[in-house]
């Protein structure tokens, strides 16, 4: 978690995950993963591949014996060290086999309703986030909801291009017709393929959105862009967490 908010008061606990890494594992009532896998179980989503680093056994032991699962089968997958989402993805082959599944992160808590649509998508896709939805239903301020990347999308739905980090003149050209981007996909076996072919960015890192556009570019994969108009809860930063356990709050986790 970043650090450019450390003059955040956070307990013990919510300090430790934080420092160590573990954004999913910050206790906001009950470990945030938890309101996150809570939230596939809604969608009607039963299978679940946790990808974890080598040093995460807290993840592995919580959701191995520490909590008891009821709707949901967790699987883990290791990523052996930390260089980026394509290598995330990558880590959990074996456990996606040859059948198409969802890709989410661990620090966002996204609505039921958009995981249930993305869900009956045939073939790959994404959510895309309208501006308006997320601002009223998040705990995004619009100067950090800025720097998101935008999705830009064909006159059939079809994703055009995700816009990294665009800069003022091109947000202001694309917004009014543009969704945003919260990192959440559908893929087809097709993107292990894709990633494997990704090159290190300039962060040294292999980047998901790179090997988007290599199955787009390379691969012939097209993807749908499902718009949702609900919330997605960040927890980006420790300023992210009183905010965030005041909206979970009340939710009702079962996993």
């Amino acid at each position: 978690m970043r650090r450019d908010d450390a003059g955040v008061e956070l307990d013990p606990e919510q300090a430790h995950a934080a420092d160590h890494g573990l954004k999913g594992m910050i206790p906001v009532g009950r470990p945030f993963l938890d309101y996150v896998l809570s939230a596939l179980g809604d969608a009607g989503l039963t299978d679940v591949c946790l990808v974890i680093g080598p040093e995460h056994h807290s993840v592995w032991e919580r959701y191995t014996s520490g909590v008891r699962l009821s709707r949901l089968r967790i699987q883990f997958a290791v990523q052996e060290e930390p260089r980026g989402t394509a290598d995330a993805v990558a880590a959990a082959r074996d456990v996606a086999g040859n059948s198409p599944f969802i890709a989410l992160n661990a620090d966002n808590y996204y609505p039921a309703d958009a995981l249930r649509l993305l869900a009956q998508v045939s073939g790959a896709g994404l959510v895309g986030f309208e501006r308006d939805g997320l601002l009223a239903g998040s705990n995004i301020p619009a100067d950090r909801l800025r720097r998101f990347a935008l999705v830009d999308k064909d006159a059939d739905g079809y994703l055009r291009a995700i816009i990294e980090k665009p800069d003022d003149a091109t947000y202001e050209k694309l917004i009014e017709r543009s969704l945003i981007s919260m990192n959440l996909w559908a893929f087809t076996p097709a993107i292990f393929d894709a990633c494997a072919r990704v090159a290190p960015s300039a962060r040294g890192e292999y980047e998901l959105q790179d090997a988007v556009g290599i199955a787009q570019g390379e691969l012939g994969q097209r993807f749908r862009v499902i718009p949702c108009s609900s919330g997605v809860l960040d927890l980006s930063t420790r300023d992210d967490v009183a905010a965030v356990a005041a909206r979970l709050g009340g939710v009702e986790v079962r996993l």
